[in-house]
């Protein structure tokens, strides 16, 4: 048996998300079927480090394969791009030992947000375009609210796989680039929605219609506020999933350009 890490981009527009799912589209039924004709009459497997939803996208996904023989990783990479659809890039490919597991071995995960301060005729299905002016200052205060461990079961989508609602955010960056607002939420791990939700929040903030202590009292007591102000999927993207050894981003590089 052979393991590989496999570092992955793509633009989730057209499936339902990372995960393979019946009836439908997604990044790990792509990555499946395009391995099955490099492996054939084998049994492959393929894990990612995280679940992306519906329509997010990723910059840095990161998953492994575990494969019946041992093919040169460049190999491999050239023929796994071969097979892909369009939208599904494999970046990097390298042979690991059996004992890694590309969720349970991660340290670090960072997601990137883009908001447009204007529509985009070539960005529309990848940033989240915020009609109204924001605060940016204010965006940066309800930020740092969420940096620390704690407890985030209000501000997330009950899922049956978190068994504890407990994250520990180590940084949150929010920087403005001409049009753009770009938003860099990193933490040990991050449960259903959580991103999106607290970047919805921010933006309200900015907006002006909710105040920063408001937002703080959601940790004491649930709203419907929260689940309703999700930001959309368009704008999220996994940006790096870190392991032990490797540095976390520095500077941004959106993946529109908005003047």
């Amino acid at each position: 048996m052979a393991r590989y890490k496999l570092t992955i981009e793509y633009d989730g527009s057209r499936y339902s998300g990372w995960q393979l799912q019946k009836g439908s589209k997604s990044i790990q039924g792509a990555l499946i079927d395009a391995c099955k004709v490099i492996f054939p009459n084998e049994k492959v497997e393929v894990y990612g480090a995280g679940r992306t939803d519906q329509g997010v996208h990723a910059l840095g996904q990161v998953a492994h394969l575990e494969a019946g023989k041992i093919v040169k990783p460049l190999q491999l990479l050239h023929k796994l791009n071969d097979n892909l659809p369009f939208d599904i890039v494999v970046k990097d490919v390298q042979l690991v030992p059996q004992k890694f597991h590309a969720r349970y071995d991660a340290v670090h995960r960072c997601y990137l947000y883009q908001i447009s301060k204007r529509p985009s005729a070539f960005g529309k299905k990848m940033v989240w375009w915020v009609k109204d002016p924001l605060n940016v200052e204010t965006m940066r205060q309800v930020a740092a609210l969420f940096v620390g461990m704690k407890d985030f079961r209000n501000f997330a989508e009950k899922s049956d796989e978190d068994k504890s609602t407990l994250v520990e955010i180590s940084n949150i960056e929010v920087v403005e680039q001409g049009d753009l607002i770009l938003i860099r939420v990193s933490g040990s791990h991050f449960l259903w929605k959580q991103v999106r939700r607290l970047v919805g929040l921010m933006v309200e903030a900015g907006r002006g219609k909710l105040q920063v202590k408001e937002i703080e009292g959601f940790f004491k007591r649930p709203s419907e506020i929260i689940a309703r102000l999700t930001a959309p999927p368009s704008g999220l993207y996994l940006e790096k999933v870190c392991y032990e050894g490797d540095s976390l981003p520095v500077g941004f590089q959106p993946t529109v350009r908005v003047d």
